[in-house]
């Protein structure tokens, strides 16, 4: 039987880095998620509200500056380190941007974060691959969940670079996109092993002289390459009745998926006063999937309450119930998802070959 050949085969190599698919080993299985704080893009980044980013995966925030990028990923750590008590988080801060009050304000234990300002490509590279390597040194009964953290690699410049400057050459850097790419190149695959996520953030530029307007991500190919999950971030404002700016629109745009489909776009809010609007954006999806109706200028939930939608938008939480979310999760798969239902092979299909 093929199961057979394959474990004797397997366990005669002796190579704990090779395995029978099915037993779910490989360093590619992720064993939860980290929620972003926003159910309509945890949909879009794995098809369901309830999920969100792989807690093994790499994903990359890009987007112009004031986008939300180190917003969405300060966010990201907080959910990660409430969800794992004995989680830790070394974050690579390389503008000098983030300080403890940021970090307090959003509930994150700074107990439990190590920040590390690199000045370069190549030192974020050193200690980040020494962080790796002293973490999977530990027995694994000792080793606790971990984050790292890039903000924002767009800033890391290369070691010719700064010396470059230093003596006033005006030369462009060549070296960076190659060393962006063989430093992901080593990490991500280090990290795959550890099963320790990454999260990135990146700026983005407008390419001159396409013929179509396009956007592209700062420092080459590397990122983009290694990212299981990449993300392009833009903003509108969010205006009161008043017209009165209150936040921003964050429009999300899956440029790169593997748990959930490309180029899908959403729409999720952030508010200056009360952070990122959890529900935004499901009431549309809702309606669209026929569980709540949109009646003249209201809209009718399934038990049977009315509102229109700025009261609605106001208390989400009054009208999206458990019930109506864990509906609402199964009827959106569909849409974020390239199939929703797989019927897994049996055993016996499996070994039809004998």
């Amino acid at each position: 039987m093929a199961k057979d050949f394959f474990k004797t085969f397997i366990d005669g190599l002796g190579d704990d880095e090779t395995s029978i698919a099915a037993d779910g080993t490989s360093s590619a299985e992720s064993s939860g998620f980290i929620d972003s704080g926003s159910y309509i893009f945890n949909a879009a980044l794995n098809g369901s509200i309830y999920g969100g980013f792989p807690n093994n995966k790499a994903i990359v925030l890009a987007g112009d500056p004031a986008t939300g990028k180190t917003f969405f990923a300060l966010g990201m750590v907080k959910n990660f380190l409430q969800m794992n008590p004995k989680g830790r988080v070394f974050y690579f801060d390389t503008e000098s941007a983030v300080t403890n009050e940021m970090m307090t304000v959003r509930g994150i234990d700074t107990l439990r974060v190590a920040k590390s300002e690199p000045e370069t490509i190549e030192r974020f590279r050193t200690v980040a691959i020494k962080v790796l390597d002293t973490y999977l040194a530990l027995d694994e009964a000792n080793r606790f969940p971990l984050l790292m953290v890039l903000d924002s690699l767009s800033a890391l410049p290369s070691s010719k670079e700064v010396g470059d400057i230093t003596e006033g050459k005006d030369t462009k850097d060549m070296t960076k996109p190659g060393l962006i790419k063989g430093a992901f190149r080593v990490l991500r695959l280090k990290m795959a092993r550890a099963q320790v996520p990454f999260i990135v953030t990146n700026h983005i530029y407008s390419v001159i002289g396409s013929y179509v307007p396009m956007k592209e991500m700062a420092g080459g190919s590397g990122a983009k390459y290694a990212a299981d999950t990449l993300v392009f971030l833009s903003k509108a404002k969010d205006k009161d009745d008043d017209k009165s700016v209150r936040g921003s629109l964050i429009k999300v745009r899956m440029v790169k998926s593997r748990l959930s489909r490309e180029e899908t776009k959403v729409t999720t809010r952030i508010l200056f006063d009360g952070g990122l609007d959890r529900y935004y954006g499901l009431l549309e999806l809702a309606a669209e999937t026929g569980l709540v109706k949109h009646l003249a200028n209201k809209y009718e939930f399934p038990n049977g309450k009315k509102a229109f939608e700025k009261a609605i938008l106001a208390e989400p939480e009054k009208f999206f119930t458990t019930e109506l979310l864990d509906a609402l999760d199964v009827a959106l798969k569909p849409k974020f998802t390239y199939s929703a239902d797989v019927e897994a092979p049996s055993e016996e299909a499996g070994d039809s070959d004998e």
